[in-house]
């Protein structure tokens, strides 16, 4: 069943300063602001928190993958988002990025 509506589950992991942000439904430009929310409440969680947003069962625009990826290049939220331009180490688990992993084990 395909659905348009956003769903976000995260995990943390205090002991190891880990959380992972897993969204499914569709992602679109507008609705990536949710993630950012999601995003900055885990980072604000403990000191020095990885992120991993994992985005494998999502359909997601190109538009705010670009999003997304930028805010992974430069390791800030924007700043209407986040005014204190907080570091974030995050890194995004996009469905190709899923599909080309399934593929070269499937090659292997």
């Amino acid at each position: 069943m395909t659905t348009d509506k956003l769903r976000v589950l995260v995990r943390v992991d205090l002991d190891c300063a880990k959380a992972q942000v897993a969204a499914q439904g569709h992602v679109t430009s507008k609705s990536v602001h949710g993630l950012y929310a999601v995003m900055k409440r885990a980072n604000s969680l403990t000191a020095d928190m990885t992120l991993e947003l994992d985005m494998t069962r999502a359909r997601i625009e190109p538009e705010a993958l670009e999003e997304l990826r930028a805010c992974s290049r430069s390791h800030h939220l924007p700043a209407g988002v986040d005014p204190l331009q907080s570091d974030y180490r995050l890194s995004i688990l996009a469905p190709e990025t899923a599909a080309l992993a399934a593929t070269a084990t499937q090659a292997a």
